[in-house]
Formats: C-alpha cells, structure tokens, sequence
C-alpha cells in the first residue's frame, strides 16, 4: 500500500487554542467509539484547560480544517494526553505521529519525563497505535475514579 508523506498532503501541526473548539468538537463527535463528557469537553472547561496548560495541546490542520488532535496537560511531575484521534479518512498518513512527537517536545521543554493517557479497551485501532509506539501497557495498576459532578456523563459517539 502507498502512503504519501505528510509534507505532500500538506498537513500543519500547530498549538490548540480556543478558537479551535468548534472544528475539534466536529472532530471528535465524528469519530467512532470516541467518548465526549457533557461538561469537561464544554467550551468553558476545555478553555480553562488550554489556559492552564498553554501552548502543550496540538491539533493537525488540513485545507483549513481540523483533522487531528491532542489535548496535553501535565500537574509539573507528569503528563496525561486526552483526546489523541486523528480524521478517519486521514489516517495512515502519519498524523498522529507527528502529533505526538510535538506534545512530547512541549513536555520534554517543561521539564515532564512521563506521560501517560487512557485508551479504552474496545479502541482496537487506538491500541495498536499505542503498541507500535512503544507505550507501555501498565498491567501493575488499577484505575478508579470518583464523579463529583453526575451531570459530566460521557457520551459515546457512535
């Protein structure tokens, strides 16, 4: 299979900002089995994450539109991806890498030397990306939460 490279399909990785939000929520309500929460994902929320972690979070702009995302964040020890997912018909371009290998280079110059993110376990095409990258799965812990908030439900996008 040929894949072109992604200077010859003209793809800019830039810094998220909030003027981004309507083409990264059109983004991310497009892409299968990706869970958006009613309030962490508002405009409000995604603001004041943004703010507080300027300049980290990355999207992947193609003719003008968002194609691709990253929302990074880090609490000065650690850092946590959210909502990496690339464009389904831009998939296999490499986006996501380049992508990640400019949110690794934020956090590096912040000084992070760990990152973490969630993948669902039904995301098969999620893992396997993460695999190949040579994530590791961590086997050694589990992962709980508490909801402080019941109207932050998580909507599954078809």
């Amino acid at each position: 299979m040929w894949i072109k490279k992604l200077t010859d399909i003209n793809i800019k990785i830039r810094t998220m900002n909030i003027d981004d939000y309507d083409g990264v929520m059109l983004l991310w309500k497009n892409i299968k089995g990706f869970r958006i929460r009613s309030v962490d994902d508002d405009f409000e929320h995604i603001e004041k994450f943004l703010k507080r972690n300027e300049g980290l979070s990355v999207v992947a702009i193609k003719d003008n539109h968002i194609v691709g995302s990253i929302l990074s964040g880090h609490d000065g020890r650690q850092a946590t991806f959210y909502h990496v997912c690339v464009d389904e018909k831009y998939r296999g371009l490499n986006i996501a890498q380049k992508m990640v290998d400019e949110a690794i280079k934020r956090l590096k110059f912040e000084g992070i030397s760990k990152v973490t993110l969630v993948a669902f376990k039904k995301n098969y095409s999620g893992n396997l990306f993460w695999k190949n990258q040579n994530w590791k799965l961590n086997t050694e812990i589990n992962s709980y939460e508490l909801i402080l908030n019941a109207r932050n439900i998580s909507d599954t996008v078809a």
